[in-house]
């Protein structure tokens, strides 16, 4: 039984891994990043989490920045960004590491 619930837990683990391997490639170059005012910081744990563009099927859309709190202690946040692939751009997601 033991072994039957270790093998269906790496089953699904490679499954998301590899749903969350696909890409989508965007032939519309990203716009230039907006200048933005960052309110007041709520608490000295509060990280600012920089906004960006995300592209929503046909047009890009922009996503404000916000203060957040990090998961755990020394966590950085690693800024989504655009890779530029032979045929478009590719959205990498943000993600706290």
């Amino acid at each position: 039984m033991r072994k039957l619930l270790l093998t269906t837990l790496i089953g699904v683990a490679v499954g998301i891994g590899a749903a969350q391997a696909g890409e989508i490639v965007i032939r519309l170059r990203p716009p230039v990043s907006i200048h933005e005012r960052r309110t007041v910081r709520p608490s000295p744990r509060h990280v600012w989490i920089g906004g960006y563009h995300h592209y929503e099927g046909n047009a890009y859309v922009w996503t404000p920045g916000r203060w957040e709190v990090p998961p755990r202690e020394h966590a950085v946040w690693v800024a989504p960004r655009y890779e530029h692939r032979h045929d478009g751009y590719v959205f990498i997601e943000g993600r706290w590491r």
